[in-house]
């Protein structure tokens, strides 16, 4: 049986989404209506994970078939992989309050529909739209959820690359949450969101509760992770496009509910 996902309020509302200064893709800026929903206040740990995994059967976490971004740095990869390998339906020792990794879209989408199940109650991932929401905490115009500045008190992410090696994902819960109570919304790990990627999509969406392009051939992942030195990729605008087949040891997820 899961454990009650840990919720937070996101309350109906407007916000400006994108970023007029940064990357096209981010253009235009534009007032987006989202309706009330719940969000979870952690990324998905391992154990929640493995809850699933021992319900249900699904592969756990592990390298399989390499993404096409290993291409060309294969051992790269499978090294900085190894530590957050499964053994069977067990977590790596010791980090069962760290967001699962190694997480495709599928992964992510198979873990909602049975928590789904098993909560009675629909669980999904969040929308480009809300999860920029629910990261700027109605402070438009910052590009963190906590301000103007990069700060490394308040995010997990790769301040020096020479030390990659000595970092890692690090508990839940270790930074301080942003307004809505939520953590880790920027760094620690990459969250896949529902929608499909189209670049030129903020020029031509909705603007109440927009779900992205029908279709696509890249999907989207948000908020950056503890590899990511480059501090622009931690911006709560930055949209991060990826082949599906994507996997890694920075990427996992968080759930929505909808109210």
């Amino acid at each position: 049986m899961a454990t009650t996902p840990n919720l937070a309020r996101i309350p109906a509302g407007d916000f400006l989404m994108g970023a007029a200064d940064a990357e096209e893709d981010e253009r235009p800026v534009h007032r987006v209506y989202v309706s009330e929903f719940f969000i979870g206040r952690f990324p998905v740990t391992d154990d929640d994970y493995a809850q699933f995994v021992r319900d249900t059967g699904h592969p756990s976490p592990g390298v399989r078939d390499l993404p096409l971004i290993a291409r060309g740095r294969e051992a790269m990869f499978e090294e900085t992989a190894a530590p957050y390998r499964w053994e069977g339906d067990r977590p790596p020792p010791g980090h069962g309050s760290h967001p699962v990794v190694l997480i495709t879209y599928e992964d992510a989408a198979a873990y909602c529909a049975w928590l789904s199940e098993v909560l009675q109650r629909h669980a999904r991932l969040p929308t480009e739209a809300e999860w920029e929401k629910a990261a700027r905490c109605g402070a438009d115009g910052h590009r963190f959820p906590w301000g103007s500045q990069i700060d490394a008190s308040h995010a997990n992410f790769l301040g020096d690359p020479a030390v990659k090696h000595q970092r890692g994902t690090r508990p839940t819960g270790t930074y301080p949450p942003n307004a809505y109570g939520l953590y880790d919304m920027i760094g620690n790990v990459w969250e896949w969101v529902a929608d499909w990627y189209a670049p030129d999509y903020y020029g031509r969406g909705e603007a109440r509760d927009p779900r992205g392009p029908a279709a696509g051939t890249m999907r989207i992942v948000r908020g950056g992770s503890w590899v990511n030195a480059d501090t622009s990729m931690l911006r709560c605008a930055y949209r991060h496009k990826v082949p599906p087949d994507t996997y890694a040891y920075s990427m996992g997820f968080r759930i929505v509910c909808e109210a």
